[in-house]
Protein backbone atom coordinates (compact mmCIF):
# COMPACT_ATOMS: atom_id res chain seq x y z
CA UNK A 1 0.00 0.00 0.00
CA UNK A 2 1.31 3.55 -0.43
CA UNK A 3 2.09 5.62 2.29
CA UNK A 4 -0.73 7.68 3.74
CA UNK A 5 -0.79 11.76 4.30
CA UNK A 6 -0.98 10.98 8.48
CA UNK A 7 2.72 9.05 7.82
CA UNK A 8 3.94 11.64 5.62
CA UNK A 9 2.36 14.86 8.16
CA UNK A 10 4.54 12.77 11.05
CA UNK A 11 7.82 13.08 9.65
CA UNK A 12 10.00 15.70 11.83
CA UNK A 13 11.71 16.93 9.50
CA UNK A 14 8.99 18.49 7.60
CA UNK A 15 7.78 20.19 9.90
CA UNK A 16 4.27 20.36 8.48
CA UNK A 17 1.27 21.64 10.27
CA UNK A 18 -2.20 20.56 9.52
CA UNK A 19 -4.78 22.89 9.17
CA UNK A 20 -7.94 21.50 7.79
CA UNK A 21 -9.59 17.83 7.46
CA UNK A 22 -7.56 16.12 10.38
CA UNK A 23 -9.85 13.27 10.09
CA UNK A 24 -9.08 12.54 6.62
CA UNK A 25 -5.22 11.91 6.77
CA UNK A 26 -5.56 7.85 6.04
CA UNK A 27 -5.80 8.71 2.34
CA UNK A 28 -3.01 7.29 0.67
CA UNK A 29 -0.38 9.05 -1.47
CA UNK A 30 0.89 7.77 -4.42
CA UNK A 31 3.23 11.10 -5.86
CA UNK A 32 3.74 14.82 -5.13
CA UNK A 33 3.06 17.20 -7.78
CA UNK A 34 3.90 20.99 -7.55
CA UNK A 35 2.02 23.55 -9.47
CA UNK A 36 1.41 27.34 -9.51
CA UNK A 37 -1.39 27.10 -11.99
CA UNK A 38 -5.09 28.44 -11.49
CA UNK A 39 -6.06 25.10 -12.58
CA UNK A 40 -3.57 22.26 -12.27
CA UNK A 41 -5.66 19.21 -12.58
CA UNK A 42 -5.46 18.70 -15.97
CA UNK A 43 -1.81 17.51 -15.18
CA UNK A 44 -2.74 15.42 -12.08
CA UNK A 45 -4.24 11.64 -12.09
CA UNK A 46 -5.32 11.86 -8.32
CA UNK A 47 -4.40 10.75 -5.42
CA UNK A 48 -1.28 13.14 -5.51
CA UNK A 49 0.06 15.57 -2.42
CA UNK A 50 0.01 19.00 -4.30
CA UNK A 51 2.23 21.43 -3.51
CA UNK A 52 1.75 25.32 -3.59
CA UNK A 53 2.79 28.65 -2.88
CA UNK A 54 -0.32 30.01 -4.04
CA UNK A 55 1.27 32.81 -5.95
CA UNK A 56 -1.34 33.20 -8.80
CA UNK A 57 -4.04 32.93 -6.36
CA UNK A 58 -6.25 35.15 -3.84
CA UNK A 59 -8.75 34.41 -1.24
CA UNK A 60 -11.68 34.33 -4.10
CA UNK A 61 -10.16 31.37 -5.90
CA UNK A 62 -9.95 29.49 -2.92
CA UNK A 63 -13.32 27.68 -3.39
CA UNK A 64 -13.49 26.90 -6.67
CA UNK A 65 -9.95 25.90 -6.37
CA UNK A 66 -10.74 23.47 -3.70
CA UNK A 67 -13.61 21.82 -5.46
CA UNK A 68 -11.34 21.06 -8.46
CA UNK A 69 -8.97 19.47 -6.35
CA UNK A 70 -11.22 17.02 -4.93
CA UNK A 71 -13.19 16.14 -7.87
CA UNK A 72 -9.80 15.09 -9.76
CA UNK A 73 -9.08 13.07 -6.23
CA UNK A 74 -6.11 14.97 -5.24
CA UNK A 75 -5.13 13.34 -1.96
CA UNK A 76 -3.94 16.27 -0.34
CA UNK A 77 -3.02 20.12 -0.54
CA UNK A 78 0.75 21.46 0.56
CA UNK A 79 0.51 25.19 1.37
CA UNK A 80 4.00 26.98 1.35
CA UNK A 81 4.09 30.22 3.67
CA UNK A 82 6.91 32.88 3.55
CA UNK A 83 6.74 33.90 -0.69
CA UNK A 84 3.54 34.30 -2.05
CA UNK A 85 1.51 34.22 1.60
CA UNK A 86 2.79 35.03 4.73
CA UNK A 87 0.33 32.78 6.22
CA UNK A 88 -2.01 30.21 4.45
CA UNK A 89 -5.46 32.63 3.51
CA UNK A 90 -8.20 31.99 5.67
CA UNK A 91 -10.80 31.24 2.51
CA UNK A 92 -8.47 28.09 1.48
CA UNK A 93 -8.46 26.80 5.15
CA UNK A 94 -12.18 26.59 5.39
CA UNK A 95 -13.42 25.77 1.64
CA UNK A 96 -10.60 22.63 2.46
CA UNK A 97 -12.51 21.78 6.10
CA UNK A 98 -15.62 21.82 3.99
CA UNK A 99 -14.37 19.66 1.06
CA UNK A 100 -12.97 17.14 3.73
CA UNK A 101 -9.65 17.70 1.62
CA UNK A 102 -6.43 17.50 3.92
CA UNK A 103 -4.84 20.80 3.79
CA UNK A 104 -1.03 21.17 5.05
CA UNK A 105 1.63 24.80 5.66
CA UNK A 106 4.52 23.85 4.59
CA UNK A 107 7.04 26.34 6.00
CA UNK A 108 9.53 28.45 3.83
CA UNK A 109 12.08 26.20 5.68
CA UNK A 110 10.98 23.67 4.03
CA UNK A 111 11.90 23.03 0.44
CA UNK A 112 8.87 21.57 -1.34
CA UNK A 113 11.48 18.65 -2.77
CA UNK A 114 12.20 17.37 0.50
CA UNK A 115 8.65 16.39 0.62
CA UNK A 116 8.96 14.91 -2.65
CA UNK A 117 12.37 12.63 -1.77
CA UNK A 118 10.52 11.66 1.58
CA UNK A 119 7.35 10.61 -0.28
CA UNK A 120 9.21 8.85 -2.71
CA UNK A 121 11.70 7.24 0.31
CA UNK A 122 8.37 5.84 1.43
CA UNK A 123 6.78 4.50 -1.75
CA UNK A 124 9.78 2.54 -2.49
CA UNK A 125 10.20 1.35 1.24
CA UNK A 126 6.45 0.42 0.91
CA UNK A 127 6.92 -1.18 -2.37
CA UNK A 128 10.11 -2.96 -1.10
CA UNK A 129 7.97 -4.18 1.87
CA UNK A 130 5.11 -5.50 -0.50
CA UNK A 131 7.74 -7.85 -2.65
CA UNK A 132 9.65 -9.00 0.42
CA UNK A 133 6.01 -10.33 1.52
CA UNK A 134 4.85 -11.47 -1.97
CA UNK A 135 8.34 -13.35 -1.56
CA UNK A 136 7.72 -14.87 1.83
CA UNK A 137 4.15 -15.59 0.56
CA UNK A 138 5.71 -17.83 -2.43
CA UNK A 139 8.20 -19.58 -0.29
CA UNK A 140 5.35 -20.59 1.78
CA UNK A 141 2.78 -21.56 -1.27
CA UNK A 142 5.48 -23.70 -2.37
CA UNK A 143 6.63 -25.33 0.75
CA UNK A 144 3.02 -26.34 1.19
CA UNK A 145 3.44 -27.95 -2.56
CA UNK A 146 6.06 -29.83 -1.41
CA UNK A 147 3.72 -31.24 1.31
CA UNK A 148 1.71 -34.77 0.81
CA UNK A 149 -1.59 -33.54 -0.02
CA UNK A 150 0.12 -30.99 -1.90
CA UNK A 151 -3.01 -29.58 -3.39
CA UNK A 152 -5.04 -29.26 -0.72
CA UNK A 153 -2.21 -27.74 1.26
CA UNK A 154 -2.11 -25.05 -1.34
CA UNK A 155 -5.45 -24.34 -1.35
CA UNK A 156 -5.69 -23.87 2.44
CA UNK A 157 -2.47 -22.00 2.27
CA UNK A 158 -3.41 -19.64 -0.49
CA UNK A 159 -6.94 -18.99 1.91
CA UNK A 160 -4.80 -17.83 4.78
CA UNK A 161 -2.20 -15.34 2.37
CA UNK A 162 -5.32 -13.66 1.04
CA UNK A 163 -7.42 -13.91 4.30
CA UNK A 164 -10.51 -15.04 2.58
CA UNK A 165 -11.19 -18.31 1.35
CA UNK A 166 -9.81 -20.43 -1.92
CA UNK A 167 -11.55 -23.87 -3.83
CA UNK A 168 -9.57 -25.98 -6.12
CA UNK A 169 -12.12 -27.34 -8.80
CA UNK A 170 -11.56 -30.34 -11.21
CA UNK A 171 -12.28 -29.78 -15.57
CA UNK A 172 -15.60 -30.28 -15.02
CA UNK A 173 -16.29 -27.91 -12.12
CA UNK A 174 -16.65 -30.04 -9.39
CA UNK A 175 -14.75 -29.08 -5.98
CA UNK A 176 -11.94 -31.53 -5.22
CA UNK A 177 -10.86 -28.75 -1.67
CA UNK A 178 -11.80 -25.51 -0.40
CA UNK A 179 -10.50 -23.70 2.96
CA UNK A 180 -10.89 -20.27 4.54
CA UNK A 181 -14.10 -19.04 6.30
CA UNK A 182 -16.55 -18.76 3.79
CA UNK A 183 -15.33 -21.61 1.55
CA UNK A 184 -19.03 -23.27 1.07
CA UNK A 185 -20.53 -20.20 -0.41
CA UNK A 186 -17.47 -19.53 -2.41
CA UNK A 187 -17.37 -22.76 -3.93
CA UNK A 188 -20.97 -22.51 -5.08
CA UNK A 189 -19.89 -19.18 -7.01
CA UNK A 190 -16.99 -20.83 -8.00
CA UNK A 191 -18.98 -23.64 -9.66
CA UNK A 192 -21.71 -21.02 -11.56
CA UNK A 193 -18.51 -19.15 -12.97
CA UNK A 194 -16.73 -21.87 -14.03
CA UNK A 195 -19.67 -22.89 -16.00
CA UNK A 196 -19.56 -19.65 -17.83
CA UNK A 197 -15.87 -20.36 -18.18
CA UNK A 198 -17.02 -23.62 -19.62
CA UNK A 199 -18.86 -22.08 -22.26
CA UNK A 200 -17.99 -21.30 -26.06
CA UNK A 201 -16.31 -17.87 -26.34
CA UNK A 202 -15.63 -17.53 -22.85
CA UNK A 203 -12.74 -15.59 -21.42
CA UNK A 204 -9.98 -17.21 -19.94
CA UNK A 205 -10.34 -15.88 -16.44
CA UNK A 206 -12.86 -14.16 -14.51
CA UNK A 207 -12.70 -11.04 -11.73
CA UNK A 208 -16.41 -10.22 -9.68
CA UNK A 209 -16.41 -7.48 -7.49
CA UNK A 210 -18.87 -6.65 -5.40
CA UNK A 211 -19.85 -4.69 -2.23
CA UNK A 212 -18.90 -7.12 0.08
CA UNK A 213 -16.93 -9.66 -1.82
CA UNK A 214 -14.49 -9.35 -4.53
CA UNK A 215 -13.48 -12.99 -6.07
CA UNK A 216 -11.29 -14.02 -9.27
CA UNK A 217 -11.43 -17.40 -11.06
CA UNK A 218 -8.77 -19.24 -13.21
CA UNK A 219 -7.98 -22.04 -14.75
CA UNK A 220 -5.47 -24.21 -14.53
CA UNK A 221 -3.36 -24.80 -17.18
CA UNK A 222 -3.88 -23.33 -21.16
CA UNK A 223 -6.87 -24.39 -23.15
CA UNK A 224 -7.76 -26.93 -24.63
CA UNK A 225 -6.16 -28.48 -22.14
CA UNK A 226 -7.51 -27.22 -18.70
CA UNK A 227 -6.89 -28.83 -15.96
CA UNK A 228 -8.88 -27.57 -13.71
CA UNK A 229 -10.27 -24.13 -11.87
CA UNK A 230 -9.20 -22.21 -9.13
CA UNK A 231 -10.97 -19.67 -7.53
CA UNK A 232 -10.29 -17.39 -4.61
CA UNK A 233 -12.44 -14.53 -2.59
CA UNK A 234 -11.76 -11.92 -0.25
CA UNK A 235 -13.81 -8.85 1.50
CA UNK A 236 -10.93 -6.16 0.28
CA UNK A 237 -10.10 -5.67 -3.60
CA UNK A 238 -6.77 -7.89 -4.07
CA UNK A 239 -3.63 -5.67 -4.38
CA UNK A 240 -0.57 -6.50 -6.96
CA UNK A 241 0.76 -8.43 -4.20
CA UNK A 242 -2.71 -10.21 -3.94
CA UNK A 243 -2.57 -11.08 -7.43
CA UNK A 244 1.42 -12.38 -7.05
CA UNK A 245 0.14 -14.21 -4.60
CA UNK A 246 -2.79 -15.95 -6.60
CA UNK A 247 -0.95 -16.50 -9.64
CA UNK A 248 1.80 -17.90 -7.79
CA UNK A 249 -0.49 -20.32 -6.12
CA UNK A 250 -2.53 -21.21 -9.95
CA UNK A 251 0.98 -22.35 -10.61
CA UNK A 252 1.82 -24.24 -8.21
CA UNK A 253 -1.81 -25.92 -8.68
CA UNK A 254 -1.05 -26.60 -12.35
CA UNK A 255 2.11 -28.33 -11.68
CA UNK A 256 0.42 -30.34 -9.63
CA UNK A 257 -2.58 -31.61 -11.49
CA UNK A 258 -0.24 -32.01 -14.30
CA UNK A 259 2.18 -33.85 -12.32
CA UNK A 260 -0.58 -35.96 -10.92
CA UNK A 261 -1.72 -37.08 -14.77
CA UNK A 262 1.81 -37.71 -15.64
CA UNK A 263 1.45 -40.24 -12.70
CA UNK A 264 -1.67 -41.44 -13.43
CA UNK A 265 -0.96 -42.41 -17.28
CA UNK A 266 2.18 -43.76 -16.10
CA UNK A 267 0.25 -46.11 -13.57
CA UNK A 268 -2.51 -47.15 -16.18
CA UNK A 269 0.84 -48.31 -18.59
CA UNK A 270 2.01 -50.45 -16.04
CA UNK A 271 -1.48 -51.87 -15.12
CA UNK A 272 -1.90 -52.62 -18.70
CA UNK A 273 1.22 -54.26 -19.18
CA UNK A 274 0.26 -56.37 -16.18
CA UNK A 275 -2.88 -57.36 -17.68
CA UNK A 276 -1.09 -58.16 -20.66
CA UNK A 277 0.87 -60.62 -19.04
CA UNK A 278 -1.69 -62.34 -17.43
CA UNK A 279 -3.54 -63.03 -20.09
CA UNK A 280 -0.75 -64.75 -21.31
CA UNK A 281 -0.78 -66.96 -18.06
CA UNK A 282 2.60 -65.05 -16.80
CA UNK A 283 1.04 -64.06 -13.33
CA UNK A 284 4.68 -64.19 -11.73
CA UNK A 285 5.80 -61.65 -14.10
CA UNK A 286 2.47 -59.18 -14.18
CA UNK A 287 3.50 -59.34 -10.25
CA UNK A 288 6.91 -58.38 -10.23
CA UNK A 289 6.00 -55.64 -12.91
CA UNK A 290 3.44 -53.91 -10.36
CA UNK A 291 5.75 -54.08 -7.54
CA UNK A 292 8.31 -52.31 -9.46
CA UNK A 293 6.36 -50.16 -10.00
CA UNK A 294 5.24 -49.44 -6.45
CA UNK A 295 1.76 -51.31 -7.38
CA UNK A 296 -0.21 -52.26 -5.51
CA UNK A 297 -1.15 -49.30 -3.24
CA UNK A 298 -0.92 -50.71 0.04
CA UNK A 299 -3.41 -48.24 1.54
CA UNK A 300 -5.80 -49.85 -1.76
CA UNK A 301 -7.83 -52.80 -0.64
CA UNK A 302 -7.49 -55.26 -3.57
CA UNK A 303 -5.45 -53.02 -6.00
CA UNK A 304 -3.56 -56.34 -6.49
CA UNK A 305 -4.81 -59.21 -8.67
CA UNK A 306 -6.82 -61.17 -6.56
CA UNK A 307 -5.86 -64.98 -5.75
CA UNK A 308 -8.28 -68.08 -6.32
CA UNK A 309 -11.70 -67.71 -8.19
CA UNK A 310 -12.05 -64.26 -9.67
CA UNK A 311 -14.89 -62.60 -11.90
CA UNK A 312 -13.51 -60.01 -14.36
CA UNK A 313 -15.76 -56.84 -15.71
CA UNK A 314 -15.04 -55.56 -19.17
CA UNK A 315 -16.19 -51.89 -18.57
CA UNK A 316 -17.18 -49.15 -21.45
CA UNK A 317 -17.25 -46.39 -19.27
CA UNK A 318 -17.99 -42.80 -20.06
CA UNK A 319 -14.85 -41.76 -17.80
CA UNK A 320 -12.08 -44.39 -17.63
CA UNK A 321 -9.79 -42.53 -14.79
CA UNK A 322 -13.16 -41.68 -12.87
CA UNK A 323 -14.10 -45.74 -12.93
CA UNK A 324 -10.59 -46.78 -11.94
CA UNK A 325 -10.06 -44.62 -9.14
CA UNK A 326 -13.30 -45.39 -7.06
CA UNK A 327 -12.87 -49.09 -8.20
CA UNK A 328 -11.15 -51.48 -5.24
CA UNK A 329 -10.00 -54.69 -7.46
CA UNK A 330 -7.57 -54.50 -9.77
CA UNK A 331 -8.31 -52.74 -12.53
CA UNK A 332 -6.35 -52.01 -15.66
CA UNK A 333 -6.88 -49.87 -18.85
CA UNK A 334 -7.84 -51.77 -22.29
CA UNK A 335 -8.53 -50.45 -25.68
CA UNK A 336 -11.07 -47.59 -24.84
CA UNK A 337 -12.20 -49.42 -21.46
CA UNK A 338 -11.44 -50.85 -18.49
CA UNK A 339 -10.55 -54.51 -17.38
CA UNK A 340 -11.55 -55.37 -13.52
CA UNK A 341 -10.64 -58.45 -11.94
CA UNK A 342 -11.96 -59.37 -8.46
CA UNK A 343 -11.94 -62.03 -5.89
CA UNK A 344 -15.36 -63.94 -6.41
CA UNK A 345 -16.43 -64.21 -3.39
CA UNK A 346 -16.32 -60.53 -2.59
CA UNK A 347 -19.17 -58.51 -3.25
CA UNK A 348 -19.03 -58.71 -7.02
CA UNK A 349 -22.71 -57.40 -7.47
CA UNK A 350 -21.38 -54.08 -5.19
CA UNK A 351 -18.77 -53.65 -7.68
CA UNK A 352 -20.69 -53.90 -10.95
CA UNK A 353 -23.40 -51.45 -9.57
CA UNK A 354 -20.55 -49.20 -8.98
CA UNK A 355 -18.80 -49.68 -12.34
CA UNK A 356 -22.53 -49.16 -14.19
CA UNK A 357 -22.80 -45.90 -12.67
CA UNK A 358 -20.28 -44.70 -14.80
CA UNK A 359 -21.06 -46.28 -17.99
CA UNK A 360 -21.82 -50.55 -19.53
CA UNK A 361 -20.72 -53.74 -17.57
CA UNK A 362 -20.19 -57.18 -18.80
CA UNK A 363 -19.31 -59.45 -16.22
CA UNK A 364 -17.76 -63.39 -16.55
CA UNK A 365 -18.93 -66.26 -14.70
CA UNK A 366 -16.39 -67.42 -11.70
CA UNK A 367 -13.35 -68.25 -13.20
CA UNK A 368 -9.49 -69.80 -11.93
CA UNK A 369 -6.95 -66.70 -11.20
CA UNK A 370 -4.84 -68.69 -14.06
CA UNK A 371 -7.80 -68.41 -16.50
CA UNK A 372 -8.48 -64.65 -16.79
CA UNK A 373 -7.77 -64.77 -20.46
CA UNK A 374 -11.31 -66.88 -20.87
CA UNK A 375 -12.55 -64.82 -18.13
CA UNK A 376 -11.97 -61.52 -20.29
CA UNK A 377 -13.37 -63.65 -23.56
CA UNK A 378 -16.83 -63.77 -21.03
CA UNK A 379 -17.06 -60.77 -19.94
CA UNK A 380 -16.34 -59.57 -23.53
CA UNK A 381 -18.69 -61.66 -25.23
CA UNK A 382 -21.50 -59.97 -22.22
CA UNK A 383 -20.46 -56.44 -22.97
CA UNK A 384 -21.04 -57.04 -26.64
CA UNK A 385 -24.57 -58.14 -25.81
CA UNK A 386 -25.57 -54.08 -25.73
CA UNK A 387 -27.12 -53.90 -22.04
CA UNK A 388 -25.81 -51.73 -19.63
CA UNK A 389 -25.34 -54.91 -17.53
CA UNK A 390 -24.81 -57.94 -18.82
CA UNK A 391 -23.32 -61.21 -17.10
CA UNK A 392 -21.92 -63.92 -18.94
CA UNK A 393 -23.97 -66.93 -17.40
CA UNK A 394 -27.19 -65.12 -18.29
CA UNK A 395 -26.22 -65.05 -21.74
CA UNK A 396 -28.64 -67.60 -23.57
CA UNK A 397 -26.97 -70.22 -25.54
CA UNK A 398 -23.46 -69.99 -23.81
CA UNK A 399 -23.54 -73.61 -22.54
CA UNK A 400 -23.95 -75.11 -26.00
CA UNK A 401 -21.16 -72.97 -27.21
CA UNK A 402 -18.60 -73.75 -24.42
CA UNK A 403 -18.87 -77.49 -26.08
CA UNK A 404 -17.49 -76.02 -29.68
CA UNK A 405 -13.86 -75.76 -30.21
CA UNK A 406 -13.47 -71.78 -29.85
CA UNK A 407 -10.91 -71.78 -32.88
CA UNK A 408 -13.37 -73.55 -34.87
CA UNK A 409 -15.98 -71.34 -33.97
CA UNK A 410 -13.94 -68.29 -34.52
CA UNK A 411 -13.45 -68.95 -37.98
CA UNK A 412 -16.73 -70.30 -39.40
CA UNK A 413 -18.23 -66.95 -37.73
CA UNK A 414 -15.43 -64.82 -39.49
CA UNK A 415 -16.42 -66.35 -42.82
CA UNK A 416 -19.85 -66.53 -42.53
CA UNK A 417 -20.07 -62.66 -41.11
CA UNK A 418 -17.51 -61.65 -43.62
CA UNK A 419 -20.07 -59.92 -46.32
CA UNK A 420 -21.43 -57.82 -43.31
CA UNK A 421 -18.39 -56.68 -42.22
CA UNK A 422 -16.64 -55.83 -45.66
CA UNK A 423 -19.69 -54.21 -46.56
CA UNK A 424 -18.07 -50.77 -47.02
CA UNK A 425 -17.28 -50.56 -43.65
CA UNK A 426 -20.44 -51.11 -42.33
CA UNK A 427 -20.03 -52.48 -38.81
CA UNK A 428 -23.65 -51.73 -37.41
CA UNK A 429 -24.79 -53.98 -40.18
CA UNK A 430 -22.89 -56.90 -37.66
CA UNK A 431 -24.45 -54.76 -34.43
CA UNK A 432 -27.98 -54.59 -36.02
CA UNK A 433 -28.29 -58.28 -36.87
CA UNK A 434 -26.95 -58.73 -33.18
CA UNK A 435 -30.01 -56.38 -32.03
CA UNK A 436 -32.53 -57.59 -33.58
CA UNK A 437 -32.09 -61.43 -33.29
CA UNK A 438 -31.74 -60.93 -29.45
CA UNK A 439 -34.69 -59.23 -29.27
CA UNK A 440 -36.28 -62.46 -31.35
CA UNK A 441 -37.00 -60.08 -34.64
CA UNK A 442 -39.11 -57.26 -33.28
CA UNK A 443 -38.42 -54.19 -34.89
CA UNK A 444 -39.04 -51.93 -32.36
CA UNK A 445 -37.34 -53.33 -29.53
CA UNK A 446 -34.39 -54.05 -31.55
CA UNK A 447 -34.26 -50.03 -33.03
CA UNK A 448 -34.81 -48.88 -29.60
CA UNK A 449 -31.52 -50.90 -28.31
CA UNK A 450 -29.77 -49.84 -31.06
CA UNK A 451 -31.27 -46.04 -31.03
CA UNK A 452 -32.31 -45.84 -34.59
CA UNK A 453 -35.94 -45.25 -36.75
CA UNK A 454 -37.26 -48.76 -37.22
CA UNK A 455 -37.53 -48.03 -41.16
CA UNK A 456 -33.26 -47.79 -40.41
CA UNK A 457 -33.26 -51.12 -39.11
CA UNK A 458 -35.86 -52.77 -41.20
CA UNK A 459 -33.47 -51.20 -44.12
CA UNK A 460 -30.12 -52.80 -42.80
CA UNK A 461 -31.49 -56.01 -41.81
CA UNK A 462 -32.71 -56.53 -45.45
CA UNK A 463 -29.52 -55.64 -46.63
CA UNK A 464 -27.94 -58.04 -44.57
CA UNK A 465 -30.02 -60.67 -45.01
CA UNK A 466 -29.14 -59.97 -49.17
CA UNK A 467 -25.59 -60.04 -48.44
CA UNK A 468 -25.76 -63.45 -46.48
CA UNK A 469 -27.90 -65.10 -48.96
CA UNK A 470 -30.01 -66.20 -45.67
CA UNK A 471 -33.82 -65.72 -45.00
CA UNK A 472 -33.87 -64.59 -41.67
CA UNK A 473 -37.53 -65.87 -40.79
CA UNK A 474 -35.95 -69.40 -40.72
CA UNK A 475 -35.31 -70.94 -37.46
CA UNK A 476 -32.15 -72.24 -38.34
CA UNK A 477 -30.62 -69.72 -40.20
CA UNK A 478 -31.11 -67.74 -37.52
CA UNK A 479 -29.76 -70.01 -34.56
CA UNK A 480 -26.75 -70.14 -37.16
CA UNK A 481 -26.30 -66.43 -37.22
CA UNK A 482 -27.02 -66.10 -33.06
CA UNK A 483 -24.06 -68.62 -32.81
CA UNK A 484 -21.52 -66.75 -35.02
CA UNK A 485 -22.16 -63.45 -33.12
CA UNK A 486 -21.93 -64.94 -30.20
CA UNK A 487 -18.25 -66.38 -31.02
CA UNK A 488 -14.99 -64.86 -29.52
CA UNK A 489 -13.85 -61.87 -31.69
CA UNK A 490 -10.35 -61.78 -32.98
CA UNK A 491 -7.70 -61.06 -30.09
CA UNK A 492 -7.88 -57.58 -28.94
CA UNK A 493 -3.95 -57.65 -28.11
Amino acid sequence: MAPSLRRVAAMPALRLRVRAARDALDRPVRWVAVSELEDPTPFLEGDELLLTTGMRLGPGDAESYISRLVARGVAGLGFGVGLGHEDVPPAFVEAAADAGLPLFEVPRETPFIAIGKAVSELLAAERYEELSDAFAAQGRLTRAALRAGGTGAVVERLAKEIHGWAVLLDDAGEVLCAAGEGAAEGARVARCEVRRLLAPGAPSSLAVSGPSEHVIVQPLGDRPRVRGFFAVGAERPFSPVGHTVVNTAGSLLTLALEQGRVRLAATRRVRAAALRLLLTGDRRSAEEVLEAAGLPDPARRGAGFPDGRVVVLACEPRDAEALQDALPGFAAPWEDGLVVALAAQDDAEAVVALASSHGRVGASGPVEAPDVAAGLDQARRALAYGATVMRFPDLAGQGLLSLVDPGLLAGYASSLLAPLREYGSRADLVESLRAYLACNGHWDAAAQRLGVHRHTLRYRIRRAAELLGRDLDDPAARAELWIALSAPEPDMG
